[in-house]
């Protein structure tokens, strides 16, 4: 039986941290396989798909910050690690089949055509995966705000937030089995109980904007396409429902 898709368009935020798979450092083509592969199963689905990508996996921004770098300067190293991953995951997905563009916030057109809003989106009509890489392009702006931004301009239906686990918890479920899960909250609730989902830029940008973000597990094959087709296990974080009286 087909399944239908929930949202017409949709933002994909994978952090960098899911190209690692088994290695420590850098990227695990294996892993890349299997998340083209997931987005080549939600294009399938008539769903015009964007991709943000992190860069943590090769080098993070703060991390470089406190060993003594500059900040703006680590945070730019940081977006530069954007820009191979989103390669990575291009060459990937063209090797499926599935045509790809790669739009730089910091212009690189040797290697990927730069940021240009309209463009991106004549991109995704014509049915291409448009991975966005190179952060926002300006430093103290997380990859999560990025997306967030991106996919506001773009007009998605949704931001898919692709983690190592299956949905927002109180506390790391890894390291806390005590943690709850939530199916649901609202943006401030997101806020308020400062859980690490996404930093609060890419919160309130969501919110002021109603984007949807449901938040899953990027490392169960799969998992992207049951979420767009609102099965599977996610958490929504959503508008809070309005109160009477």
């Amino acid at each position: 039986m087909s399944r239908a898709a929930k949202f017409r368009r949709v933002m994909l935020k994978a952090s960098g941290e899911a190209l690692l798979g088994d290695s420590t450092y850098g990227v695990d083509f294996a892993a890349v396989d299997r998340i083209s592969r997931d987005i080549k199963a939600v294009q399938d689905l008539d769903v015009e798909v964007s991709v943000v990508v992190g860069g943590g996996n090769i080098f993070r921004g703060i991390s470089g910050a406190t060993a003594g770098l500059d900040r703006a300067s680590a945070d730019y190293m940081g977006m530069l690690a954007t820009v191979m991953n989103a390669v990575a995951i291009q060459s990937t997905l063209e090797s499926l089949g599935v045509y790809t563009r790669v739009l730089s916030a910091i212009p690189m057109t040797t290697i990927c055509e730069p940021y240009i809003r309209r463009r991106a989106v004549r991109h995704l009509e014509k049915g291409r995966v448009v991975i966005f890489a190179g952060g926002t392009g300006n430093p103290f702006f997380t990859t999560d705000t990025a997306a967030a931004l991106r996919a506001t301009e773009m007009g998605c239906d949704a931001l898919l937030k692709g983690t190592q686990v299956d949905g927002v918890y109180s506390d790391d479920p890894q390291t806390n089995p005590n943690a709850e899960r939530y199916d649901t909250l609202s943006y401030l609730d997101v806020l308020s109980k400062d859980l690490k989902v996404m930093d609060a830029a890419a919160i309130s940008l969501a919110r002021e904007n109603s984007i949807p973000i449901l938040v899953f597990s990027i490392q169960t094959a799969g998992s992207f396409a049951d979420v767009v087709c609102g099965e599977g296990k996610f958490t929504m974080i959503s508008e809070e429902e309005k109160r009477h009286g």
